[in-house]
């Protein structure tokens, strides 16, 4: 872990030297006057996607299921695409370090930054995948419109009317299946392999008894203590959950170890990902679908 935020860090440091001897930082337009917005992950690009419709064009860095946010290695071409971008999201919360070092390594007073742990108030240390939150998600569309109306001046109705539409018409399933799990299973006991389920848990009504630092430990690549891994154990063991919640995109020897007693103890299992999946999925496709399956396991215990 070290090395790679080394290696990281001095990857930032190269990008940052490249794009000052190529003059530094800019804003540039998109091709065809549209809005450049640069997102670090593709789940806040989506919505930034949806928000701004056909009057913006986003990049997003990190597309690939396979890259973890954590301790990506930026290219140049990622610095490059942030330094020019007019609108940046970048989640923060100490989540990608690597995107706010790039913004903060070529300053450009035009550009309009968002970033999340900055709009929820919350910092290094505090649980960073706020996109499992809806409340959250609520208020980084927000700043996201609030974002496009600074960037692009004259059309504030247009982004707030694509904003409701993304509200009420692409996450209808979605808070459709937040409230009726609620419903249904508000206080069942869950566990779950990492902290990502810790935003969503609450939403849902779902009490989650899993050690928080045996989910904080495998989520940061680092050892839960033995006292941890022996209550995650027992939970499943004596069946104290109905429902065990795994992130598939980082099933550690830990990990795979509960997800074999869960099943053998006849508990549901649900899986979660990190960032979009499929690639290309918009984040109202993966939610839904993840919280399709989350309901079915509750219903199978």
């Amino acid at each position: 872990m070290l090395l790679n935020k080394i290696v990281a860090l001095t990857i930032v440091f190269v990008i940052a030297w490249t794009l000052a001897g190529c003059g530094g930082a800019g804003s540039i337009a998109a091709e065809g006057g549209k809005l450049n917005v640069v997102a670090a992950e593709d789940f806040w690009g989506s919505i930034a996607e949806q928000v701004g419709g056909d009057r913006v064009a986003v990049t997003d860095v990190i597309t690939n299921p396979a890259a973890d946010p954590h301790d990506y290695e930026p290219t140049a071409e990622d610095g490059r695409a942030l330094a020019s971008a007019q609108v940046s999201i970048v989640n923060g919360i100490g989540y990608d370090e690597w995107a706010s070092k790039l913004l903060a390594a070529n300053e450009d007073d035009s550009r309009v930054e968002v970033d999340v742990g900055g709009v929820l108030g919350l910092r290094s240390g505090d649980n960073p995948h706020q996109w499992y939150s809806p409340t959250s998600v609520e208020s980084v569309t927000a700043a996201i419109v609030k974002a496009f109306e600074e960037a692009d001046p004259g059309h504030d109705s247009y982004y707030e009317a694509q904003a409701k539409k993304f509200d009420t018409q692409g996450l209808a399933r979605y808070h459709q299946l937040v409230a009726k799990i609620r419903k249904d299973f508000a206080g069942t006991e869950v566990g779950a392999s990492e902290s990502i389920f810790e935003p969503l848990a609450p939403a849902l009504g779902l009490d989650l008894i899993t050690p928080v630092g045996f989910m904080d430990g495998i989520a940061e690549g680092t050892e839960p203590s033995p006292s941890e891994k022996a209550t995650a154990d027992h939970q499943l063991a004596d069946r104290a959950i109905s429902l065990w919640v795994y992130n598939s995109q980082n099933a550690t020897p830990d990990v795979k170890r509960l997800n074999e007693a869960a099943e053998a103890n006849g508990i549901p299992i649900a899986t979660v990902t990190e960032t979009l999946t499929p690639e290309g999925a918009s984040f109202q496709a993966w939610m839904v679908r993840e919280l399709e399956g989350i309901e079915k396991a509750l219903r199978s215990g």
